[in-house]
């Protein structure tokens, strides 16, 4: 197995910042090390690292093969576990990404769960609204609302009925006129999130065939979905949430849904990889667990016509 120990080399070189330091965590010579990464270039025929006596860096070709040489040795090394042990126990590490509310109020617990069941798994999570670039990022997957639009992206459903509400607190409600129509929008305090430059300020919805846009305004406006979700709950305005984000608010009391006689943007949750080769076992695991996770959280009320 030359060919994979090449590549062990040039992985724990690229982590290791020096061909010196990747040499001794590897117990051979720096001579040994160095003949290793000529090698694979010649096997590739592109150079993949800029090699000085004081400094290394990769090519452009470098990075792009990096994230494919780990997928290499992790599935290797997963298929030789399986054979030593007999067992089909899932281990290893799950890089994943998620949305900053649903990573921090429903992903964050629903991990904790699902590694009780699997302690030999470990997590990296970055918790941010905006969508990882899943080619050049360190990510093997990312929990998000809405299919994505670059068509390179594999998405598979784990809430497919998921919708956003539009909510407010009781306590902003006992100061301000309910509003009975997405009309009424227009006299309140909008709560919207922004992304970017871009804020969410157009609000969708539907009745009996009918399509809505309306164009809401406030004086709060977030980049952190969750954030967006605390003022909600403090009474600082009307905000357009997907319910899985507040369905235990909503079940709770500490927000009220306003014009459920209106059917409401659909915001299916997919969990999203860059290849379907990368649909490890245990990210196979994960997102059973978590679709059963959201089919278990309180029904969207009938009266929106939809439900997790």
């Amino acid at each position: 197995m030359k060919a994979l120990q090449d590549l062990a080399i040039f992985v724990r070189t690229v982590d290791a910042g020096s061909l010196s330091a990747a040499a001794r965590a590897l117990d051979m010579t720096p001579a040994a090390a160095s003949a290793a990464l000529k090698r694979l270039e010649a096997e590739l025929q592109v150079p993949l690292l800029v090699r000085s006596t004081r400094s290394l860096r990769l090519t452009p070709e470098g990075a792009a093969f990096l994230e494919h040489a780990r997928l290499a040795l992790s599935t290797l090394s997963e298929g030789v576990r399986a054979l030593g042990t007999g067992r089909h126990e899932v281990q290893g590490v799950l890089r994943l990404a998620a949305s900053s509310d649903m990573g921090r109020n429903l992903l964050l617990p629903w991990l904790d769960d699902f590694q009780s069941l699997h302690p030999q798994l470990r997590y990296r999570l970055t918790l941010s609204d905006r969508m990882a670039n899943m080619f050049s990022e360190p990510v093997d997957a990312a929990f998000r609302y809405g299919k994505p639009q670059d068509s390179n992206l594999v998405a598979l459903p784990v809430a497919p009925h998921n919708r956003r509400v539009l909510v407010a607190s009781p306590a902003y409600l006992a100061q301000h006129p309910t509003p009975l129509t997405p009309h009424d929008l227009a006299g309140h305090d909008c709560l919207c999130f922004m992304l970017g430059e871009d804020v969410n300020d157009r609000w969708t919805f539907r009745r009996a065939g009918e399509a809505l846009t309306v164009r809401v305004q406030g004086g709060h406006v977030g980049n952190d979905g969750d954030v967006v979700r605390r003022w909600a709950v403090a009474g600082r305005g009307v905000a357009y949430k997907a319910w899985l984000d507040v369905a235990h608010d909503v079940t709770e009391g500490r927000l009220v849904m306003l014009c459920t006689e209106w059917d409401t943007e659909p915001v299916p949750v997919y969990m999203v990889l860059p290849d379907r080769r990368q649909l490890t076992p245990g990210l196979r695991l994960l997102r059973e667990f978590v679709a059963t996770a959201c089919a278990a959280m309180p029904p969207l009320p009938a009266a929106s016509g939809s439900a997790c």
